[in-house]
């Protein structure tokens, strides 16, 4: 149904935009992608359990303030910092990246300190809110093939950049940092275009939401119409 599609979009272009950040390179390739930015083998493993304890630490600050602040506030800042940290970050190795291929002790540091806040970005606003956003726009009758799609969605662009990521870093090197920052810039638009502020809203006021949208409510409308001409017809 029409009236479905504003959620539908949703539970699709989430957990695409999700993964498109770049996160699970940094956390499944972690040591690797220190290792190539000339970090010695036992300072890239501490680098990446550095990253997993700043993302369990930033989704609690998430946890803490996203009914104060609301979803969009959280997607939208932490969209925001997450292109600064990724640009930063293939500047720095765009033009420190030396001939002997390892970065001085000082750029290191600074690298992965962006990369950490990198990872805090992403821990406080895409990570829970990519699944919590999802979750709550859904009325009941579709909230478990709402919650399917987006779980598959998820899966499938995970495996996807996973598997081709080596290849992409290979190719790209530091521009995979701009890769991804793209495709962030181009999510935090979509988010302040397209979603409404859910926070507080009930199951069942949430269609309302889509009425009052100065794009949904477009779709929602015309379903509506047809709805009234069909049974107009019936009459």
């Amino acid at each position: 149904k029409r009236r479905n599609r504003p959620q539908l979009i949703m539970a699709i272009m989430m957990p695409t935009f999700q993964i498109l950040t770049g996160i699970n390179i940094i956390l499944f390739y972690a040591p690797v992608l220190f290792q190539s930015m000339g970090f010695k083998r036992a300072a890239s493993l501490y680098s990446s359990a550095l990253t997993g304890a700043v993302l369990a630490s930033s989704t609690l600050l998430s946890m803490a303030t996203v009914d104060r602040w609301g979803r969009r506030v959280l997607l939208i800042t932490g969209g925001i910092q997450m292109i600064i940290c990724q640009v930063i970050v293939a500047i720095i190795l765009g033009l420190k990246f030396g001939s002997d291929k390892e970065l001085s002790r000082g750029y290191s540091i600074i690298v992965v300190v962006f990369i950490c806040l990198f990872v805090a970005a992403f821990g406080y606003s895409w990570g829970p809110l990519g699944w919590t956003v999802p979750s709550e726009i859904f009325p009941l009758e579709t909230r478990s093939a709402g919650q399917s799609i987006t779980v598959t969605v998820n899966l499938f662009f995970t495996f996807a950049i996973a598997q081709s990521f080596l290849s992409l870093l290979c190719a790209m090197r530091f521009g995979i940092f701009l890769f991804f920052s793209c495709w962030i810039a181009v999510m935090t638009i979509f988010i302040y275009l397209f979603l409404p502020e859910t926070k507080g809203v009930p199951i069942e006021e949430m269609m309302r939401l889509w009425e009052k949208h100065w794009f949904w409510k477009k779709i929602v409308s015309e379903d509506q119409q047809v709805k009234n001409t069909n049974g107009l017809n019936h009459a």
